[in-house]
């Protein structure tokens, strides 16, 4: 599985950015997938996660009601509202391809992209 994680930019507080993972690979439509973003001097962290499946959505409480996850056959997009300062990190896209629940560690997430910049300027 290879992934590709696009839409990122700069954008005023308060705006909004539409954030897209294109999966390739045949495992990628059976993957959970999930957004983490890091930004500078801290660790990476949890956004958001999408399942395969049943189409649950998992949300860190710093994005709820703000960010929206959804997913077509290949893609994954994390819509993102009302944006501030503090959400500028860079945002990437991860592919779990045997979901188990623990969606916020890390080390079960088996393919990753290359990371989109995401900066919001007050």
């Amino acid at each position: 599985v290879q992934l590709q994680a696009s839409g990122g930019g700069l954008v005023q507080a308060g705006g909004s950015l539409r954030l897209s993972c294109t999966g390739f690979g045949r495992l990628f439509s059976s993957s959970a997938v999930g957004w983490f973003r890091q930004a500078p001097g801290k660790e990476r962290e949890f956004v958001a996660l999408i399942r395969w499946g049943t189409r649950s959505t998992y949300y860190a409480d710093s994005v709820k009601g703000r960010f929206t996850i959804s997913r077509d056959y290949s893609t994954v997009h994390l819509q993102m509202n009302s944006l501030k300062t503090q959400d500028t990190a860079v945002y990437y896209c991860a592919a779990d391809v045997d979901y188990r629940g623990s969606y916020l560690v890390e080390e079960d997430y088996d393919y990753w992209g290359q990371g989109t910049q995401v900066t919001v300027s007050s």
